[in-house]
């Protein structure tokens, strides 16, 4: 077996191809955009590379057969509450069921970050922001949401047998869009709509810088605190937006408001898998024209649950039962053509969050877990403390 540093456009190449090449027999598979990894790796799109630095490397036979590929990054940025050393991330992992040749790739990605002067390593996870490929299914191996890890069962073995333990579970939660509330959300609901100043509403396309800015302010207040989190800036969340315009749908993104202050916010958007798994990775002209007739047809029956945030202020006051009614109003309507209904993952670490998901009448519907390996091997991995 030899590695081979991913230099140029043929290695590059391949190393999005092994991807597919190991999961093609999974019917469960979806081929990530191509457009999307490239961008992970191009200096000019990810702004990580502004604090960090990565390589990556293919695994091939002896046979010149492609078997593996891994990513090792650091990233000054990159930090959990709670840590005691400088870590880097090993991430885009895939790897035939032979620990051999999985030890070979995990080598590379210990020995070069030990090189930057990392003591430890966290993967599977992304060179960049954590609402994308992050994290190893360790249950639920459905079919992956846009920008979701997908992996073999085997890949648990393959990291734990070379000494990855858990730092934390990201737990999946899902519902059928249909399915009733809990009476207690409209109690909730009843008593807040008594509250001088406060309503809800969906978005308007139109009106995208307003809401954007409307999102930084509930997204800095309730996150700030948070291990790792950081100020979003207006600029960020227009661009953010903008970029959704295509895909969204007004309906699903909602905001709670205080004399027209935003105090709450429950973004969603269509889950985006259910058209792409027909383009195998391609976003060309045509694949763009059958995402609108798609569009059009209503091929999309799930949508994925981002954001949910309420100001520390109005914690704990029922303004989450009330968002969550004023939502429901709309999208249980007969005419709306969703069916599931599955949110992002929420760290195990935050058992508030939990909570909220839980008492929609939830199931968990899927768990990433994200591991952490120590190289001093006589030290212990601490799982990623509670927020409070």
């Amino acid at each position: 077996m030899q590695l081979i540093e991913v230099l140029g456009k043929d290695t590059a190449r391949a190393f999005m191809e092994v991807n597919e090449a190991l999961n093609r027999g999974n019917p469960k598979y979806i081929r990530p955009l191509d457009k999307d990894i490239e961008d992970v790796f191009d200096p000019a799109k990810n702004k990580a590379y502004r604090q960090g630095t990565c390589i990556r490397w293919l695994l091939q036979d002896a046979s010149g057969k492609y078997i593996g590929r891994i990513a090792a990054f650091v990233n000054k940025k990159y930090k959990n509450k709670g840590d005691e050393q400088p870590t880097g991330g090993m991430g885009f992992f895939d790897c035939i069921d032979d620990q051999a040749a999985a030890n070979l790739l995990l080598d590379a990605a210990r020995d070069w970050l030990y090189a930057q002067g990392m003591e430890a390593m966290d993967g599977p996870i992304n060179f960049g922001e954590r609402d994308r490929w992050w994290g190893l299914i360790t249950q639920g191996f459905h079919e992956p949401m846009y920008g979701m890890n997908f992996n073999p069962p085997y890949y648990k073995t393959l990291l734990e047998n070379y000494g990855f333990r858990p730092f934390f579970d990201q737990i999946c939660f899902s519902m059928k869009v249909k399915d009733p509330l809990q009476e207690k959300f409209y109690k909730r609901h009843a008593e807040l709509s008594k509250q001088p100043g406060l309503s809800a509403r969906h978005i308007q396309k139109d009106q995208l810088d307003k809401y954007a800015t409307d999102f930084v302010t509930v997204y800095n207040k309730a996150w700030k605190s948070h291990g790792g989190g950081k100020d979003l800036h207006r600029d960020q969340a227009r661009a953010m937006f903008r970029k959704m315009k295509p895909v969204l749908d007004e309906r699903l993104i909602w905001f709670v408001y205080h004399d027209e202050d935003p105090i709450a916010c429950w973004i969603n958007i269509p889950e985006l898998n259910q058209y792409f798994r027909h383009f195998h990775g391609r976003l060309g002209l045509l694949e763009k024209l059958r995402f609108v007739y798609l569009k059009w047809r209503g091929a999309c029956t799930k949508f994925t649950g981002l954001v949910f945030g309420v100001i520390p202020e109005w914690q704990g006051r029922g303004v989450d039962a009330y968002l969550i009614v004023e939502g429901a109003k709309v999208v249980q309507r007969p005419d709306i053509p969703y069916v599931d209904y599955e949110m992002q993952w929420i760290g195990d670490f935050n058992p508030k969050m939990i909570n909220v998901a839980e008492s929609l009448g939830t199931y968990r519907s899927r768990v990433l877990t994200t591991y952490r390996f120590l190289f001093d091997r006589t030290k212990t991995v601490k799982r990623h403390p509670i927020l409070e």
